[in-house]
């Protein structure tokens, strides 16, 4: 078992692995083919066929390539893009979870959020940004 393992690491010696891309492509690979099974259309099923073949092709040609700086590029605008929905998801969470204990409200003047705790009643509301006061009910 070792000597597979040491040729192995010979043969990857030099080459990329894996990454967070590769294992995206990954997760997309098992929904595709999970979708394959419980789909019994045939136009699906050579669609979701042909996208697992090409995803398959992605990985291994990534995880395999001698080009490290160039699959570390691609990985690298693939962490951007995901960084920036996951920030998407949680503020929109965060604001989700807010909104039991606060109204959220818009300044008029400058588009400032503003939390008003509830149960306050009528209130008037200055906006720390530009001043501007404004009644809500909270």
């Amino acid at each position: 078992m070792n000597k597979i393992k040491e040729a192995f690491r010979r043969f990857m010696y030099g080459r990329y692995g894996n990454d967070r891309l590769n294992q995206c492509l990954l997760i997309i690979f098992l929904i595709c083919t999970i979708l394959d099974i419980f789909i019994s259309n045939v136009h699906f099923s050579i669609l979701f066929t042909s996208w697992n073949f090409i995803i398959l092709l992605c990985i291994y040609f990534r995880m395999f390539s001698r080009n490290i700086s160039k699959r570390y590029e691609e990985n690298q605008r693939y962490l951007v893009l995901e960084n920036r929905v996951r920030s998407f998801w949680g503020k929109t969470r965060y604001i989700q979870q807010q909104r039991k204990e606060f109204h959220i409200y818009t300044c008029p003047q400058c588009k400032q959020k503003i939390r008003i705790p509830r149960g306050k009643g009528r209130i008037s509301v200055r906006c720390p940004k530009c001043g501007t006061e404004f009644v809500k009910n909270s």
